[in-house]
């Protein structure tokens, strides 16, 4: 459905963007992930149109965005990080400007605004001036342009800046609607949003690709032990020297609990290997309190700062 071959994009001497290339599958929802300026922004901008790659390509249902830009953007649903929106005109008016605008067919024109509506969950604003709407709403708004004129891509940048809690929720939930009929690249620096929505990531740092792959499968590559989170009550010092003399035993990370004696270690052994048995008879054997023992596996925050972060390298245990 989309395919990204060596996009690269360089404002003078900077180069913001540099040889990336992905794929993007028919029905899947690609995150694109990075720190702020890590080029996402510039990506999509080479994607949807408004900007020219100063080299490589890339094809959106068949159509190379240079060649054939007219046919590429008939093929997106675009939602910039900052929405355009007419704050003077009413939701239904808007989205019947954007129909216009986009030359929808004009007898199912009022038939796909309803609808619209219905699935953003506009109804009760659509007479609403959309200057008056909340932050919320006005993304629903957004989301309702990018899906006139019924497009097979959406591609969606920062959908959640700057909503609340109970707003980023129900625009998560939107786009996993969303989801069902339309191949979407949502662009984020929010990592739970990946985790959350997302088949399939990206992330790019520095405006060069670091990694891509299902968030599974970046946890298997990067994990290089088998890791066990343990929470004990005892003297810091004791405890971890203690963890260290169980058989198989290759790192003890320590992590000061908010209560006096009561902390948090990360024990590392051989990959496959179990130990948590043995490191249960140690504690208990040392007369330490157990308070939590259970299996660890890297977090997409752990796996975002080890591929983000200057200098960061995977634990190095050999």
């Amino acid at each position: 459905m989309i395919e990204v071959e060596s996009l690269t994009k360089s404002f003078g001497d900077t180069v913001a963007v540099k040889d990336v290339s992905f794929n993007v599958e028919s029905g899947e929802v690609l995150g694109l992930l990075g720190p702020n300026g890590a080029g996402k922004t510039t990506t999509i901008r080479m994607l949807t149109g408004y900007l020219p790659p100063t080299r490589g390509t890339a094809r959106i249902v068949g159509y190379d965005i240079f060649k054939d830009s007219l046919k590429v953007r008939r093929q997106i649903g675009y939602l910039p990080e900052n929405v355009p929106l007419y704050n003077n005109m009413s939701v239904n008016t808007f989205l019947n400007f954007v129909a216009r605008v986009k030359d929808t067919e004009v007898r199912t024109r009022n038939d796909q605004i309803d609808e619209i509506l219905l699935h953003c969950g506009l109804r009760e604003v659509q007479n609403k001036t959309i200057g008056k709407l909340s932050k919320g709403f006005k993304q629903r708004v957004g989301l309702a342009q990018a899906l006139i004129g019924n497009p097979m891509v959406l591609i969606l940048d920062e959908p959640t800046t700057g909503l609340d809690p109970r707003q980023i929720a129900q625009i998560r939930d939107l786009i996993k609607q969303l989801a069902s009929g339309h191949t979407i690249i949502l662009s984020t620096h929010i990592l739970h949003e990946v985790s959350m929505v997302c088949d399939r990531v990206v992330i790019i740092h520095n405006g060069e690709v670091v990694a891509q792959d299902s968030v599974e499968n970046l946890t298997k590559e990067l994990t290089k032990t088998q890791m066990t989170y343990i929470t004990i009550h005892g003297p810091l010092k004791l405890v971890k020297e203690s963890l260290k003399t169980v058989e198989g035993v290759l790192v003890v990370e320590s992590h000061p609990g908010d209560v006096e004696d009561v902390n948090n270690f990360i024990v590392h052994a051989q990959l496959e290997r179990d130990i948590r048995e043995l490191i249960a008879k140690c504690v208990v054997n040392s007369g330490f309190g157990l308070l939590e023992l259970k299996s660890h596996a890297l977090s997409l925050e752990d796996i975002f700062l080890q591929l983000t972060t200057k200098g960061a390298k995977p634990m190095n245990l050999n």
